[in-house]
């Protein structure tokens, strides 16, 4: 939460008008108390309140050829595609079941219809996300739902299968690691759909994960990362971890740091836990001072610097598929806009793929030449 909080007073800051939505918007009082000059506050999937609010600071003549378009945040060449929405886990940091309720999967062939409009408007990048990926489906008992006059039953593997079939990126995120995940990753291999993983383990101490309420363990995690791996040696995983949980011993950030080490992850992103109000974890003993917090997350973040420093330099004498976010900038298959390192060269135009030959890499991005 600290953290949104605190992006909303550099958006402040920057631009000097935002609005607010989202998760978060549930707290409108906290909000404002903290940032009152906020220009208006909405819940989540508040399209209509949000699309007010930016009329009402920022009107506009109307116009009956785009007014029924959808609302589209997201530059032109990638697009985020919800295929579900809440989540069936109880983690104890976390409160979206409170909020959204229990998982609620899309039909596929809606989902399919969204994306295939997308890319028919130019999007060149689908991200698929929701708050548990892999469990697409579970909640429908993976019913049979239609596209293209076909059956097709709606389960991760199946909906990655046909988004394949569409001829651009397909990026999956939030990706708990299921047994039946496995299923996808040839898929990957094969080249229809990119070889990247987002999944977010939290923490790597059984005791830790326990606490969280968190379903998986570090060993069996190592073993599954390195079966993708047999499968498709190109593969990237990127994921997210908590440091300085309630209760974390110095013995439970050590395992973590060591799983680091034998992961070897490709992006990893890590954050000090912060109490959100309505959590169980905040009923949890051994809350930890900032100051420890600060220092293991500042450890942690080292641990992998290193990591990813030695990731990226093996890249270095390869020609890469970069997709141009602006002249100069660009990903590749291994990175997803905003959370994760980019590709520097000289020229490319927004939204289209170019090869480049890399010939630098720091800890985060790649730097090379168009080819």
């Amino acid at each position: 939460m600290q953290e949104s909080l605190d992006a909303i007073g550099e958006a402040l800051t920057e631009n000097g008008k935002v609005i607010v939505t989202g998760c978060l918007g549930a707290k409108t009082n906290l909000i404002k108390n903290i940032h009152p000059a906020v220009l208006a506050i909405t819940g989540p999937h508040d399209t209509p309140a949000v699309m007010k609010a930016v009329h009402q600071h920022l009107p506009r003549p109307h116009d009956p050829y785009t007014d029924l378009i959808g609302v589209k945040l997201t530059p032109p060449h990638y697009a985020y595609l919800k295929i579900a929405e809440g989540c069936n886990h109880r983690c104890s940091f976390c409160i979206i079941p409170s909020m959204r309720g229990d998982l609620v999967s899309r039909p596929i062939g809606e989902v399919m219809q969204e994306a295939e409009n997308l890319v028919n408007a130019g999007v060149k990048e689908l991200l698929v996300i929701s708050q548990d990926t892999s469990a697409y489906g579970v909640d429908v008992k993976y019913r049979t739902g239609f596209w293209g006059g076909k059956p097709l039953k709606s389960n991760l593997l199946n909906l990655s299968k046909v988004l394949g079939d569409l001829g651009v990126w397909v990026r999956l995120h939030y990706v708990y690691p299921y047994p039946h995940v496995d299923e996808v990753i040839p898929l990957m291999a094969e080249g229809k759909i990119l070889p990247y993983l987002d999944v977010p383990f939290q923490h790597a101490s059984p005791r830790i994960l326990k606490l969280m309420k968190r379903p998986a363990s570090a060993e069996k995690v190592l073993q599954r990362l390195e079966s993708w791996r047999a499968i498709c040696p190109d593969i990237t995983v990127r994921s997210t971890f908590i440091v300085g949980f309630p209760g974390e011993t110095d013995d439970d950030f050590l395992q973590l740091l060591s799983f680091l080490e034998e992961a070897q992850l490709d992006r990893v992103g890590c954050f000090e836990y912060s109490p959100v109000e309505g959590a169980a974890a905040n009923q949890l003993d051994g809350a930890l001072p900032d100051r420890v917090k600060a220092e293991r997350k500042a450890a942690f973040m080292k641990t992998q610097e290193r990591i990813s420093a030695g990731k990226l330099k093996a890249k270095v004498g390869k020609t890469l598929k970069v997709l141009v976010d602006e002249p100069g900038l660009g990903r590749c298959s291994a990175d997803a806009p905003e959370i994760d390192g980019v590709v520097h060269f000289k020229g490319g135009k927004a939204g289209e793929f170019v090869n480049v030959l890399i010939d630098r890499a720091d800890a985060h991005d790649l730097h090379g030449r168009l080819q």
